[in-house]
């Protein structure tokens, strides 16, 4: 006998509500390992980026998603405006900044 034919005659043996209960716990089972290995890491990222944009303020030295590193020179509810270089000012979307390199800088 083949395993697949063994494996049909040994379903066909059990009660009829026995294979219901086995999908239920695979189905059960799956979305628990999808929640812990893909749900719950990505929202407690987003969470971290949350609390980083909150703390942003005058002075820090941040870097975008484009790769971008400037200085914040101002900041509005969504947008930020960046100093880059000398005479560079860049205006970027507050969601779009990715880390803060480093913390107040002091002018001397």
């Amino acid at each position: 006998m083949t395993p697949m034919l063994s494996t049909l005659a040994l379903l066909q043996q059990r009660p009829a509500g026995q294979g219901m209960t086995i999908m239920l716990i695979y189905i059960v089972s799956f979305g628990l390992i999808a929640w812990l290995l893909l749900i719950r890491p990505q929202r407690k990222m987003q969470q971290q980026h949350q609390q980083m944009l909150a703390a942003l303020k005058r002075g820090d030295e941040v870097m975008t998603e484009g790769g971008i590193i400037g200085t914040v020179v101002h900041m509005t509810d969504d947008r930020v405006t960046l100093k880059s270089g000398e005479n560079t000012r860049l205006l970027v979307a507050r969601m779009k900044i990715s880390r803060v390199v480093s913390g107040t800088e002091t002018t001397g």
